[in-house]
């Protein structure tokens, strides 16, 4: 099977994303994917979401095979989403694939996985009711 096959869909061409930066790709519900390049341009994809505290792992800065959250500085591997230690926890990881200078994402993951994580919520409206 071919990446540009049924169940494959194209997010990005790889030059959208910046050497040791991400791109994120909205969904139609849940979070963010967050699509990252190593410096020597490989391709991961991770749910833009720190398993922390739910910091934007986009923003954060690629090191290797891992991305350190922008909030805490947690270190997340890159192949498949789990915190490095002395830290713990996970975030989901998506099937990803380059080819012909495309990225492309599982599409069923896309439209099923990790719906149910809820959305941060930053800052003091965590105990304001008035924040929905």
């Amino acid at each position: 099977m071919t990446p540009a096959a049924p169940g494959w869909t194209a997010v990005c061409a790889v030059d959208d994303i910046p050497p040791l930066g991400a791109r994120r790709v909205a969904r139609p519900q849940g979070m963010p994917v967050a699509v990252f390049r190593t410096a020597d341009d490989r391709v991961f994809a991770l749910l833009d979401r720190c398993p922390h505290k739910g910091g934007p792992l986009s923003q954060g800065i690629v090191h290797g095979d891992a991305v350190a959250c922008p909030l805490h500085n947690w270190t997340i591997a890159l192949v498949d989403g789990n915190a490095r230690a002395p830290d713990e926890g996970c975030t989901p990881a998506f099937a990803c694939r380059v080819h012909d200078g495309q990225v492309w994402l599982d599409a069923q993951e896309l439209a099923t996985k990790a719906l149910d994580l809820p959305a941060p919520v930053a800052g003091p409206c965590r105990q304001q009711a008035s924040c929905a």
